[in-house]
């Protein structure tokens, strides 16, 4: 009698539920796949089949949708590849990019795996190693390069410096003043004040004072075009030296006036940075899209710490789920293949959201029904089995 056929559909029945139920009740879970069990019929040399066996359970990597959280630190995979995290001495891969920062700067999901990648300054060359934050202040830095956009009054009147040498505490000596901000190698704010003085048409001369100490020897001179634009290869930029004290280093900064105008209209300034600023506090991090994860300092500075590397497989089905959110490599999904998100086959990074979990909820309740009457289907077989069977014993 063939009760190994229907016991064998009722095993692969079973199987089936399990995995659908497992779907089901994973379909809210960030990052999950759901899989698929695949059947294969068994003959082993009969005319007549032995009946069925999963072959395999087959994960569906298919990505999720990304769903915002407004959270800094998740992170959702916008394409293909994988986090890579070190759990213990294992390597394990997730896409569920849910992440906090220990008190020691590490960046670990919920099970204490911790991200990794390339730490600043190392280069992306090498193998990814744990990725932890420094906690330490950003160091000051000082002011080298100043650039700076001005109207100058087409209409004032010329000064000879001849018969007037320049006194800063004299507004006479000078046709426009501003004032601006530099910084010296402590982080010490200094007053930086540029002078401009009309020479002669279309000649202006530019001195600059640090807290109201002039450099002297250092003085600029600015030619402007008929049309009021600014003539750069007759003008000269010389670099401002000065010494701020305090222990500070000596500073040393040019000024870059691209831009500069003399029109007949008021003194305006347009524009004017410099490079410079004090230490500063790290106060958060955010993560941008190829991975980096940014500092952002109380001086309101910012520099990358790290940049998070990504994997991807030639066969992802082949990888071993581990539980909890997390697969590792076989040797039927290959060795993984690192880079960067946003870099050929990886995909971009999305800070803010994480990736649901794949599974279609609706399908998964069709595939339920439907696997529930297989399974009942399959009982059905016993039971007709049976009957026949015991109409042959009472043959007797």
């Amino acid at each position: 009698m063939g009760f190994s056929q229907a016991l064998s559909g009722l095993n692969s029945a079973a199987t089936n539920l399990d995995v659908v139920g497992n779907n089901i009740a994973n379909s809210q879970t960030v990052g999950f796949k759901g899989s698929g069990a695949q059947f294969a019929d068994v003959y082993a040399g009969a005319q007549v089949g032995q009946g069925v066996r999963v072959s395999t359970v087959l994960q569906d990597f298919s990505n999720g949708t990304l769903e915002s959280t407004g959270r800094n630190l998740d992170l959702g995979i916008n394409g293909n590849g994988f986090f890579r995290f070190t759990q213990g001495d294992q390597t394990v891969y997730s896409r569920n990019g849910q992440l906090t920062l220990t008190a020691d700067g590490y960046l670990e999901n919920a099970q204490g795996a911790r991200l990794t990648g390339f730490p600043a300054g190392v280069g992306t060359g090498g193998q990814p190693e744990t990725l932890q934050v420094p906690a330490g202040a950003m160091a000051a830095t000082a002011t080298d390069q100043v650039e700076a956009s001005f109207n100058l009054d087409a209409t004032v009147d010329e000064i000879d410096r001849g018969a007037t040498p320049f006194d800063a505490a004299d507004g006479d000596t000078y046709s426009y003043a501003n004032t601006g901000t530099a910084y010296d190698s402590l982080g010490v704010q200094h007053t930086m004040t540029t002078y401009f003085t009309k020479t002669g048409e279309n000649q202006w001369e530019v001195r600059v004072s640090l807290d109201g100490n002039a450099d002297a020897t250092n003085v600029g001179q600015l030619a402007f075009n008929g049309n009021g634009t600014l003539d750069e290869g007759a003008s000269t930029f010389p670099d401002y030296a000065f010494t701020p004290g305090g222990g500070a280093d000596p500073m040393n900064f040019g000024i870059d006036f691209d831009g500069t105008t003399q029109f007949g209209e008021d003194f305006a300034l347009d524009s004017l940075t410099q490079n410079g600023y004090a230490s500063g506090s790290l106060v958060g991090i955010a993560f941008d899209e190829v991975g980096n994860i940014v500092g952002n300092y109380s001086n309101e500075q910012s520099q990358v710490l790290g940049t998070i590397a990504l994997a991807n497989f030639r066969n992802p089905e082949g990888l071993q789920p581990e539980g909890d959110n997390a697969w590792t490599e076989t040797g039927a999904s290959g060795q993984p293949l690192l880079g960067l998100a946003g870099a050929g086959q990886f995909g971009s990074l999305e800070a803010g959201t994480v990736e649901t979990s794949n599974v279609d909820l609706t399908s998964e309740l069709v595939d339920l029904i439907v696997a529930q009457r297989n399974y009942q289907a399959n009982t059905q077989t016993i039971k007709v089995q049976d009957e026949v069977l015991q109409s042959a014993v009472n043959l007797r």
